[in-house]
């Protein structure tokens, strides 16, 4: 299979131009096969994984990521279960980007693994948790969010603070 013009172009091109190659289904179905491990950088069944954005030789949780980041360019609801299960992978870049797909794509199914991300050991991804919460959270995380407020990294704290507001104001209710 063919290699995009520019492997070095934003992913959101690359995305665009496997889309417009293989066809958005295709394009989804690898993205969630590599997000899940079902697939990885090698399978001869899909596009060279230059498309996502991806080179080989990388440790093996990158395509995991570059899969989870394809999926902030194309979407269908179908991702979601792979998305929320991304959220517990080993790999913190992939539960960040996992996050990140959840509060682009408003992964609804997610609030409920999102909590535990919230005290994660990585800064990146208890911020991608806290953003997420913020447009999928409901009531119950109103307090999380607040005690987030408080987290001894300052990045942390202002996006749990930023994400407890959005979240009262999205609730119509104050903590």
């Amino acid at each position: 299979m063919d290699r995009p013009a520019d492997p070095r172009a934003h992913p959101r091109v690359l995305i665009r131009e496997a889309c417009a190659r293989f066809g958005d289904d295709v394009v989804l179905a690898w993205c969630t096969d590599l997000i899940s491990g079902r697939s990885g950088p090698d399978d001869p069944d899909d596009p060279p994984i230059a498309w996502v954005g991806g080179t080989t030789g990388w440790p093996p949780y990158w395509p995991r990521v570059w899969g989870a980041r394809g999926l902030l360019y194309v979407w269908n609801d179908s991702a979601s279960p792979d998305v929320v299960a991304a959220l517990a992978d080993d790999a913190w870049r992939v539960r960040e980007m996992a996050a990140k797909v959840v509060r682009l794509r408003e992964v609804g199914e997610a609030a409920q693994a999102l909590p535990g991300l919230v005290d994660d050991p990585v800064d990146r991804v208890r911020i991608a948790a806290v953003r997420a919460l913020e447009v999928v959270g409901e009531g119950e995380h109103l307090e999380l969010l607040a005690e987030a407020a408080e987290d001894p990294s300052s990045r942390v704290a202002r996006a749990a603070a930023k994400a407890l507001g959005r979240l009262e104001e999205n609730l119509d209710r104050r903590f």
